[in-house]
């Protein structure tokens, strides 16, 4: 507002001026001067409030987050210390200056700390760790000091006695000094970034919160990590399947629901899944809905949507005959294979391809596992392998489809390994050599191959039944798959 006042005055002043027949180049070229550095500073971040400084849309309380209520618990508790800042300041406690918010990606950090913002009654401003560094030498620097001048100004203006700095992707900013050696900016950026926190004090006239988030926290500088600093750590983790059956909740109240829809069924089958992924989920229910010209987002098309959030929108290739009977061969074994290891745990087997795949089987579990024994270990190698395994058996050869299948597999028996689940009991992952954890990988996988092979051989009459009906079908739900194996094995017995 200042400005464009300042120049209005000045251009009335320049026609007034030439007006009076006085040469006004001299003050138009000052005047131009002065706009164009004026811009390359606000443009660089160099003025407090100038750039990448972003306010709330609307504001967002905890009731509307779903899915995170041990962080939101660990949170509030933290906030308390900003809500009752007199009575922390006549006990002699020091200010909390920092939370740190970790965990993946998805997971409502953003929401978090818009919701803390409302809850302290707190004026809140976000930035982004990638938005400190340039190649220009003390720029960086300079952008965090204006962002927390920028913080105090904003909430002198809304009239409040506390502002949030919200920095996302913190690990940016704050990574490990000396990892940069060629950028010494980061830093600089990051020591001035200390040196700001330092400097909060909580019987100031504005008391400043930082709430950073990251997913790497491995990389963050020790420096920002210590008491006076970042003094607690929440982690806000994928959401369990409670609290998944809640985020579903919030996305859908405003969506119309047919009576077939049982939220607690996709909850079950999201396992994975984040609350960005879920709210995606919802979305594409939606779309899928509507072109379908249908007035109620029903249960199959949640299901479809599930699909396209796993592995993308479905694919126009079309495979030869030859290619559509090897894949129904392939995903036929998975899923055979997880219903005898693991019954009532297929979803979904199906041969339309979607991104990159051919086809897949979906998979759910009755329980959210945070640990893993040996046996399960070793049933999820053997499902992975149902696919390779069948395609021997029926089609006499192997294919390049199940690259993704051995990846997998060789991922989890190093698990086992580095767990200390294998014949090689506890090792150090840094001392074993690398030739004896490829040995004992290679011995884990041959010997699930053999009782994924034995399986199949008893079963092969019900594979190949079964490969044939998803073959015509391109589609089997996990309950019409029972169904099926229980008939084939009747009929064969």
């Amino acid at each position: 507002m200042v400005k464009e006042i300042l120049l209005g005055i000045t251009i009335a002043f320049a026609i007034f001026a030439a007006f009076l027949g006085i040469n006004v180049t001299p003050l138009l070229f000052l005047a131009g001067a002065f706009l164009l550095f004026n811009y390359i500073m606000e443009n660089k971040g160099l003025i407090p409030g100038s750039k990448n400084i972003i306010k709330p849309e609307s504001e967002i309380s905890f009731e509307d987050i779903g899915g995170q209520n041990t962080a939101i618990s660990e949170l509030k508790e933290a906030l308390d210390f900003v809500i009752n800042r007199e009575k922390i300041s006549k006990m002699g406690i020091r200010p909390i200056k920092g939370i740190l918010l970790t965990g993946p990606p998805g997971t409502g950090k953003t929401l978090l700390a818009k919701a803390a913002a409302k809850y302290t009654n707190s004026s809140f401003i976000a930035t982004s760790g990638s938005e400190f560094i340039e190649m220009y030498a003390g720029v960086g620097a300079q952008r965090v000091r204006n962002l927390f001048e920028t913080a105090k100004n904003l909430a002198r203006k809304e009239g409040k006695n506390s502002a949030i700095i919200f920095i996302d992707e913190i690990d940016i900013l704050g990574a490990k000094r000396g990892t940069n050696e060629s950028h010494h900016e980061y830093d600089q950026t990051l020591n001035q970034l200390l040196v700001e926190m330092d400097g909060i004090k909580s019987d100031g006239e504005i008391n400043i919160l930082v709430i950073a988030a990251t997913n790497r926290p491995d990389l963050l500088d020790p420096a920002l990590l210590r008491p006076g600093r970042f003094d607690r750590q929440v982690v806000v983790d994928l959401p369990d399947k409670s609290g998944r059956l809640q985020i579903l909740k919030i996305h859908t109240k405003n969506k119309p629901l047919g009576e077939d829809v049982n939220l607690e069924e996709i909850a079950e089958d999201t396992f994975g899944f984040s609350g960005a992924h879920l709210e995606s989920l919802c979305n594409e229910a939606a779309i899928l809905a509507m072109r379908d010209n249908s007035e109620v987002i029903l249960q199959k098309h949640f299901k479809e949507a599930v699909d396209k959030v796993i592995l993308g929108e479905k694919s126009d290739r079309k495979p030869t005959e030859e290619e559509i009977f090897r894949v129904s061969v392939h995903e036929s074994g998975h899923a055979i294979i997880s219903e005898t290891v693991n019954p009532g745990s297929v979803a979904t087997v199906t041969i339309v391809p979607r991104g990159k795949a051919l086809g897949f089987v979906r998979q759910t579990d009755k329980e959210d596992m945070l640990i893993y024994t040996k046996e399960q270990l070793e049933k999820d190698i053997m499902v992975a392998l149902g696919g390779t395994v069948a395609e021997l058996l029926v089609l006499g050869n192997r294919s390049t489809g199940s690259a993704n299948d051995f990846e997998q597999a060789v991922d989890i028996a190093k698990k086992m390994v580095y767990t200390g689940l294998s014949d090689l009991g506890i090792v150090s992952k840094e001392d074993v050599p690398k030739e004896k954890v490829n040995e004992e990988v290679n011995k884990i996988i041959q010997v699930q191959e053999g009782k994924v092979k034995e399986i199949l051989e008893e079963k092969l009459e019900v594979l190949k039944a079964i490969a044939d009906i998803l073959r015509k079908e391109e589609t089997i739900s996990g309950e019409k798959l029972r169904e099926l194996i229980g008939e084939k094995e009747v009929a064969i017995a």
